[in-house]
């Protein structure tokens, strides 16, 4: 409805305003259709949605009976015009203009990894000068863009791109060189798709060859032609090594940030749980929204699907390697207001985690025995 036409502000004449309800009589048919529950839609009532701190959660969103819905009192006076979003979008122009700002860092390199689908740069950011290699991917599913905030937020205090050092982004330079990837999807970004690249892959299933359930075929991966971003990443991956690895996710179901990580994989063993479970609550310790005792529940050993990306670095390198998860929904047990104002910092809170377990990345002596207590590996679960 055009709040602003002739007609409309006729019918409404002499109100200052109007609640309307907004229905989605169909949300039973998207993809993660019980993630509605607990959900809270997003609105802003800026002339552009791309402002990501005007975005405010609606406090009266609703799921019954397969129909979503909420409410929004529209202002008729100057322009009453509203955008309504899952969460609040990350724009191609926008990463595009952080690239540029780190580029323009003093010891940073930005360069391409390659080219999507669609021919787009497959952007990375380079820095540090240690010699433990971090590499750390965003938005492989492009409809996740909590991703790139979270990105944002560790580029900015890694590079001080809003020119505030500070000891620790400092001493994650001296002990790592850091390979960060905003956006290793954006052609599913820019176009508007949820889990897909241009070519119709989920990204996050292409990281070796797998057999097709269905036939007992086997479907290779990545190629040139389907996955051409995960060929590059792993092609240049193989080349630099890898030590730490984070493939950053957004989750529609779980109301918690949390990691997910490599328990079913043939490397895990007492050193990368504990890894695992230092870097985790070293991370707690830093930001208050992130926490061990939720996440999904972890694969049985040597029962974990290779061709999942983290699962696939751990490995293939036999490293720490994880997947971190933020949610859509408000983060439960936390202060109310999580959004892209608080993805930023948790972005940033990385470098605390890293900076702690560097130490023992590949220490190949019982390093777990010295670690306190508060460090030791908590086995999460999906129930809460």
């Amino acid at each position: 409805v055009n709040f602003n036409s002739p007609a409309i502000r006729g019918i409404f004449s002499g109100k200052r305003s109007i609640k309307v309800k907004y229905i989605v009589d169909n949300a039973h048919e998207a993809s993660y259709a019980d993630a509605w529950n607990g959900a809270s839609i997003f609105v802003t009532k800026k002339s552009t949605p791309y402002d990501a701190d005007s975005w405010h959660r609606t406090s009266d969103t609703k799921y019954e009976k397969g129909v979503l819905s909420w409410t929004h009192v529209h202002e008729l006076e100057g322009d009453s015009s509203a955008y309504f979003a899952y969460f609040p979008p990350y724009s191609y122009e926008r990463h595009l203009g952080l690239i540029a700002q780190c580029a323009e860092s003093k010891g940073t390199r930005v360069f391409s990894l390659g080219q999507t689908v669609l021919g787009r740069e497959i952007d990375c950011v380079k820095t540090g000068t240690g010699p433990r290699k971090c590499w750390i991917i965003h938005r492989q599913h492009p409809g996740e863009s909590m991703a790139s905030f979270y990105a944002e937020g560790l580029l900015n205090r890694l590079l001080a791109l809003d020119d505030k050092w500070d000891s620790v982004s400092e001493k994650a330079r001296e002990l790592f060189t850091f390979y960060i990837v905003p956006n290793i999807n954006p052609d599913g970004s820019t176009n508007g798709y949820l889990r897909t690249n241009a070519a119709g892959s989920n990204l996050n299933r292409e990281w070796c060859p797998s057999l097709w359930s269905s036939t007992s075929e086997m479907y290779e991966a990545p190629t040139l032609y389907r996955s051409p971003e995960v060929y590059y990443l792993l092609k240049h991956m193989d080349e630099a090594g890898c030590d730490a690895f984070l493939d950053i996710h957004g989750d529609e179901a779980l109301p918690f940030n949390f990691l997910a990580g490599s328990q079913g994989m043939s490397v895990w063993g007492k050193r990368l749980e504990s890894l695992h479970g230092a870097f985790l609550a070293s991370y707690e310790r830093a930001n208050q929204d992130m926490q061990a005792k939720v996440s999904y529940n972890p694969d049985k050993p040597n029962e974990g699907m290779k061709n999942i990306c983290s699962n696939q670095i751990a490995e293939r390198f036999d490293c720490f390697s994880a997947t971190l998860e933020m949610p859509f929904k408000e983060c439960l047990g936390r202060p109310a207001g999580w959004g892209p104002e608080r993805a930023r910092p948790l972005g940033g809170s990385v470098l605390d985690a890293l900076c702690y377990v560097h130490p023992h990345l590949r220490d190949e002596g019982d390093f777990w025995e010295g670690l306190p207590d508060e460090d030791a590996y908590v086995e999460p679960s999906s129930k809460y």
